[in-house]
Formats: structure tokens, sequence, C-alpha cells
């Protein structure tokens, strides 16, 4: 798996990556240490599961980086991390459950 070299849209508060000319991004809700991740948005173009699963490990590895908790109020983003529970457990704020 390759890691993507996502964008930070700060004023858009979205995290986006432009492939073939298509936008894939991640919408987002700063407050505080914590970060809501509220929306992924595939172009239809673009839908496979490998990508969705690249583009949310690169947000993840970006925000935590960053030293940010997770609240995965995406439904993707949810079933990303029950899969991958063990590797990124640690990002989660204490007291939530996927």
């Amino acid at each position: 798996m390759e890691l993507l070299e996502i964008t930070d849209n700060v004023f858009l508060r979205q995290f986006e990556i432009n492939i073939d000319g298509h936008l894939i991004k991640m919408e987002y809700a700063a407050q505080e240490k914590k970060i809501f991740l509220t929306k992924l948005v595939i172009p239809e173009a673009l839908q496979d599961d490998t990508l969705a699963d690249d583009f949310i490990t690169a947000v993840l590895k970006h925000v935590q980086e960053k030293n940010l908790r997770v609240v995965p109020t995406s439904p993707q983003v949810a079933k990303f991390l029950r899969k991958n529970r063990n590797k990124f457990k640690e990002i989660l704020p204490v007291g939530i459950r996927i």
C-alpha cells in the first residue's frame, strides 16, 4: 500500500487528493485536540475500496502526526477503524467506541 500525498485545505476544512482530475476529499471539523471526520467523498469514476482505504490511512497518519484525536462520524471511517482497530486505537479519544 502506498501512502497518498494529501493536502489539508484548512479554508474548506477538508483533506484532499487529486487523482486523474478527480477530487477525493474528507470533510472535517476541528475542536480543541480532536478532529471529527465527517464525510468521505470519492467520485464515482474512482469508486474503489483499496483507494478509499489508502486515502483514509493517509488522513489518519496526517492526524496522528499532528497529535490530534479522531472522532469518526463518517460511516466509512468508522468501518475502516473497526477493521483496523489495533493499528489506530491510540488516536481515538478516551471513551469512544466503534
